[in-house]
């Protein structure tokens, strides 16, 4: 069950567990006056330990391969450009502003 804040009209602030489908409204536990929920930010979710990601899961012989490639960072199936190829013989190489050489 959820816990909700509440604030009577004299400043007295408590909590109180309801269920979530409770009407809201509780009495002062102090003066019994009505009070009144207020709202909050609730408790923040943390996920500590191993297995919350799906790398936590993957088999050794994937581990091995993407610590031999390199700071065990997974390979994407895309390829990667290669400088020497990207300038094909005889066509002007492009300046940084889109001109060509010649």
């Amino acid at each position: 069950m959820p816990t909700y804040e509440y604030r009577c009209p004299d400043g007295h602030e408590f909590e109180v567990f309801q269920r979530m489908n409770d009407q809201p409204g509780a009495d002062c536990p102090v003066c019994g006056q009505p009070a009144t929920r207020q709202l909050s930010a609730g408790a923040g979710l943390l996920f500590k330990g191993s297995g919350f990601y799906i790398t936590d899961y993957r088999d050794s012989d994937y581990k091995k391969k993407a610590e031999k490639e390199g700071g065990g960072a997974a390979k994407t199936d895309a390829p990667k450009a290669d400088a020497s190829k990207a300038d094909s013989p005889g066509k002007p190489k492009a300046d940084s502003s889109g001109k060509s050489d010649g």
